[in-house]
């Protein structure tokens, strides 16, 4: 053997590429790939320790470890998958002897989901106030029980993932004084639980990333003072759920936050937020709302001129916002439009730009999509979906004029008037762009000159997708789009034999 094999940092590498190149997506592939590592393990003394670590540093379920019960395991393996959790039920709970048994791997495990409490039952010989998973550092906890939580609270722990909001949160963050990434997902229906919340997360000293729904204001405010903190995404389960009111007091700025994400159903609290917070280091911004009117959604976008006077203009690079409103508060005037892409223009260092409002019209024409390309040269996605009740006024000549000026567009997408398909053939080619959306909110008068257009100006694209509208106009221009490719690969081929 290789004196090599013998260094452990080698012989990691070679475990996960065992682990990488099998890619167990699969359930059989996955089993192939632990029996690949646990031959490893059987071949060597040496091989054993490690490999059994990296066998176990990533446990989906308690199954596993109940597996290595001698009375449980032709029950766990051999019961079929209809089975499943129902295998447990009517079985006595583990011996001492067995409970040394369900925990002989458990300090090698890193990464843990506990998905249900059919199995505690089977526990209840296993102290709960004491952590049996000394080396635990990631936690999924979908129970909504904390009784057993106290086994999987190790002082290693940086991960958790939260399903349910109760006092045992409290336990978390305070035992797990290392926690840097926290993520909770739980029906907020209630101000209690909104309180508790908040009051959890103001625990926190070293967290990195969190996700959690809305929390009041003394939470963001200590928040920013984590200078740790450079992920915050907040997330609304319940549908129509209402945020708590932010008494703001003072304004706050986060340092270090680099990536910003809201989704929930009151856009007031967004607008809150940014108004009285700074984020200088700001590279994504992501925004999902709903039951919004054209007021409430020009006031959103005017919410963003604190990021506009800020450091932020220089570092943003992703702007995503998606604006649906389906709810009793939807405020619908047919035509209705709102200039939202006006006040993005100062942040020059745009890369991606989603932009979608399915309830009206986002103003653009040929003038407004020039000005917006040349102040967003490093753009490469950029996709704007408005109401489809109102005409486009870019038109071809337009689009080509403007996307001139980003060199890296790769991925379009908005709607567009096909009716002038006058356009100079001499025109200089997109040689990035390769992937279109296109819609119309007429039929494609003439297909075959919309196909030459794209066919001449955009070498890459292949085929140009469509939102929803006029399929069978679309279906058109790709087939002839499809037969000029394939004779221009044919006079290609005709030209290499002649030589």
């Amino acid at each position: 053997m290789h004196q090599a094999l013998l260094v452990p940092d080698i012989f990691l590498e070679i475990l996960s590429h065992v682990n990488h190149i099998l890619n167990p997506s699969s359930t059989s592939e996955k089993a192939l790939a632990r029996k690949s590592i646990a031959a490893l393990a059987t071949t060597c003394r040496s091989f054993h320790e490690p490999s059994m670590d990296f066998l176990w540093a990533k446990v989906d379920q308690l199954e596993p470890l109940l597996g290595c019960v001698t009375r449980l395991h032709s029950l766990i393996y051999f019961s079929g998958p209809m089975r499943q959790y129902s295998w447990s039920k009517g079985i006595e709970p583990l011996s001492a002897q067995e409970a040394h048994q369900f925990l002989r791997h458990s300090a090698r495990i890193r990464s843990l989901n506990v998905p249900s409490d059919h199995f505690f039952h089977l526990l209840s010989v296993v102290p709960i106030e004491k952590c049996v998973f000394p080396r635990l550092q990631s936690l999924t906890w979908r129970v909504s029980t904390g009784k057993y939580l106290n086994l999987f609270m190790s002082h290693t722990l940086r991960r958790c993932s939260l399903y349910e909001v109760n006092e045992d949160l409290k336990s978390i963050v305070t035992r797990c004084a290392a926690l840097q990434h926290l993520s909770i997902t739980f029906d907020a229906s209630t101000a209690e639980s909104l309180s508790l919340l908040s009051d959890s997360v103001r625990l926190c000293k070293q967290l990195s990333t969190l996700s959690c729904p809305a929390l009041d204001w003394a939470a963001w405010k200590h928040l920013s003072n984590i200078p740790t903190l450079v992920r915050v995404a907040i997330r609304e389960v319940q549908c129509y759920s209402s945020p708590p009111r932010l008494r703001i007091v003072s304004f706050s700025k986060f340092l270090n936050v680099t990536a910003l994400s809201f989704r929930v159903y009151s856009a007031a609290y967004i607008v809150a937020v940014m108004q009285h917070s700074q984020f200088p280091s700001l590279v994504e911004l992501k925004m999902e709302t709903d039951l919004m009117s054209l007021a409430e959604a020009e006031g959103l976008f005017c919410a963003l001129s604190p990021l506009s006077h800020s450091k932020a203009c220089q570092t943003l690079q992703q702007f995503e916002i998606t604006i649906t409103s389906f709810g009793p508060r939807f405020e619908y005037h047919q035509g209705s439009s709102f200039t939202a892409i006006p006040h993005l223009f100062c942040f020059t260092q745009l890369q991606t730009l989603r932009l979608v409002c399915r309830f009206s019209y986002i103003y653009l024409d040929n003038d407004l999509l020039l000005q917006a390309m040349s102040n967003w040269p490093h753009m490469r996605t950029l996709e704007i979906e408005g109401s489809s009740l109102h005409p486009s006024t870019v038109t071809f000549r337009g689009l080509f004029k403007a996307i001139r000026l980003c060199p890296r567009l790769h991925t379009l997408r908005m709607f567009i008037d096909p009716a002038d398909t006058k356009i100079d053939f001499n025109q200089k080619r997109h040689t990035s762009l390769n992937t279109v959306d296109f819609d119309t909110f007429s039929p494609v008068s003439d297909t075959a000159a919309v196909a030459q257009i794209i066919f001449d100006v955009l070498p890459c694209v292949d085929q140009v997708n469509r939102f929803t509208m006029h399929t069978k106009e679309w279906d058109e221009v790709n087939t002839h789009l499809t037969s000029l490719k394939a004779a221009a690969e044919y006079r290609c081929e005709q030209a290499y034999f002649e030589l």
